[in-house]
């Protein structure tokens, strides 16, 4: 229809034109009008298909609201639901604590209506006691005015006396208790006293031995000892020069006698010795050397034995140069009694009597070490050994009462505190004890002579032995001039006679004989 209006609208010259012109240009205008036609038909199809899709999506899309509104919708009574079942919860609560505070006002109301009608009542009664109190005022001052007149006394003065009659009967009361309390500590002091210092004693295990100034060494044969003597006795004197030992070689077998009062020395020249012979090079350059080194090696077994013998008695915290000492007892003795031991005895003494008596046990033990520390001093001024142990320890920040306790223990200071006496009397057993020291033959003899000389003063002793080194003594009297009964009470005056008189370690036993002999000859 589109190409017939077409052809119709052109002029018919123009058609005869056209048609001259050739078919081509009319075949192409046929072909476009066809395309033409096709895309239309197709436009068509697609605008149908699309309005079917978007009806689709539109339902689908109606669908999905309606859902999403349905779950929002649901989601919202939730809530709804949830915030009335609190609310409705809220409201129960408040409802019970309404009438809780209800129920409590009107309980305040009663309580304090009681109240009212009680602090009326007390109002009334204060009242009838003050009334009371201004009568009985009244008639103490009459009675009081009375007995002023009856005693001619006022009655500040009636108090004075009445206070002083008072303080007197206090007095006397007070000072019979204290009386019988002085006398019942007499009675008991003296045996509990005992019974500590014996227990004590039990508890501690000590070893009895005495050190002697001098070494053994033993060698393998004789012919060693020209060694060490070396040629014109260029090595022994070396060796003596070096350590400060007497070296005495004589006709003994096999023995080198070492002499020094210093432990320290012996020791050095034993253990130089010693190294020099299993060595086999013995000259004097080698002797100075070898007793360096072994020098060296018993400053450090000082500190070692020092440190352990803190560790084994738990005493802590202790400088430096009291371990020293402490290490520097080992090669020191006192009257042939080691020092370290007999301070490690005062320490272990101490503890138990400390802790007996109720003080400070750890406290004791450590003043215990330490009492004997100004032996050891390396300065060894001209002052006694327990000033100078004390300015040792009070240089090294030791506590009051452990310097007191060494430079109080032989009485050269005043002591200050309870652990004084304790180490003071701690000693005194340590060093009193049987075989604990040895004593200069001299004053042993003299202590013999004397015990003999003392029994042998009363009247009826014929004879008197002291044996066991003084620990007992047997004395013999006259049965004609002594009866049993006289010779019982002639042993117990002569130990009480020895107790007051004489100092002695231990105990000493005093044994009486008296024995009857008749004789008779045949003839």
């Amino acid at each position: 229809m589109i190409i017939l209006t077409i052809l119709g609208a052109i002029p018919v010259a123009v058609m005869g034109t056209l048609v001259a012109s050739g078919a081509f240009v009319f075949g192409g205008l046929i072909s476009y009008f066809i395309w033409d036609k096709a895309l239309q038909t197709k436009s068509k199809k697609l605008i149908r298909e699309a309005e079917a899709e978007a009806e689709v999506i539109r339902k689908d899309k109606i669908l999905q609201a309606k859902e999403k509104f349905l779950q929002l919708k649901s989601e919202h009574e939730k809530d709804i639901n949830e915030r009335s079942f609190k609310l409705v919860g809220d409201e129960n609560k408040f409802r019970q604590k309404e009438i809780s505070f209800s129920q409590k006002f009107e309980e305040n109301e009663r309580k304090s209506r009681e109240i009212d009608v009680i602090r009326d009542n007390l109002q009334v009664q204060i009242e009838l006691v003050e009334k009371r109190g201004e009568e009985l005022g009244k008639m103490h001052k009459q009675q009081v005015e009375q007995l002023e007149a009856i005693s001619g006394l006022s009655a500040e003065q009636a108090k004075e006396q009445l206070i002083e009659s008072l303080k007197a009967e206090a007095k006397t009361e007070a000072m019979s208790e204290i009386n019988e309390i002085m006398d019942e500590a007499r009675m008991t002091a003296n045996k509990e006293a005992k019974r500590i210092v014996v227990q004590t004693v039990q508890r501690v295990a000590t070893e009895s031995a005495v050190e002697n100034s001098v070494t053994v060494f033993n060698i393998e044969n004789d012919e060693i000892k020209g060694r060490i003597i070396g040629r014109e006795g260029r090595n022994i004197r070396a060796l003596e020069a070096a350590t400060g030992v007497e070296i005495i070689v004589d006709d003994t077998p096999e023995a080198i006698v070492l002499s020094a009062f210093d432990p320290v020395r012996r020791e050095i020249a034993r253990l130089a010795l010693h190294q020099l012979v299993t060595d086999g090079r013995i000259h004097p350059a080698r002797i100075e050397e070898v007793v360096q080194k072994t020098q060296k090696q018993i400053e450090e077994e000082i500190i070692e034995i020092g440190k352990r013998t803190a560790i084994d008695l738990g005493v802590h915290g202790l400088h430096p140069e009291l371990i020293r000492l402490i290490g520097k007892m080992k090669y020191r003795s006192s009257y042939g009694q080691n020092l370290l031991q007999h301070s490690r005895e005062v320490a272990n003494l101490s503890a138990i009597m400390a802790a007996e008596l109720g003080l400070n046990p750890k406290l004791a033990k450590r003043a215990g070490l330490l009492h004997d520390i100004g032996k050891v001093s390396d300065d060894e001024p001209e002052l006694p050994h327990a000033i100078l142990g004390m300015k040792i320890a009070e240089r090294l920040k030791e506590k009051p009462e452990i310097c007191n306790a060494i430079g109080a223990h032989h009485d050269e200071v005043e002591m200050t505190s309870l652990l004084s006496p304790i180490i003071q009397v701690c000693d005194a057993i340590s060093g009193a004890r049987p075989g604990a020291r040895r004593e200069v033959v001299e004053s042993y003899i003299k202590r013999l002579k004397d015990l003999e000389e003392l029994a042998l003063a009363h009247p009826g002793v014929m004879k008197t032995y002291a044996i066991q080194a003084g620990r007992e003594l047997r004395v013999i009297v006259g049965s004609e001039k002594v009866s049993d009964e006289v010779a019982e009470k002639l042993s117990f005056d002569i130990s009480q006679k020895i107790q007051n008189e004489m100092t002695y370690p231990g105990q000493i036993k005093i044994t009486v004989i008296r024995e009857t002999r008749a004789i008779n000859y045949a003839k």
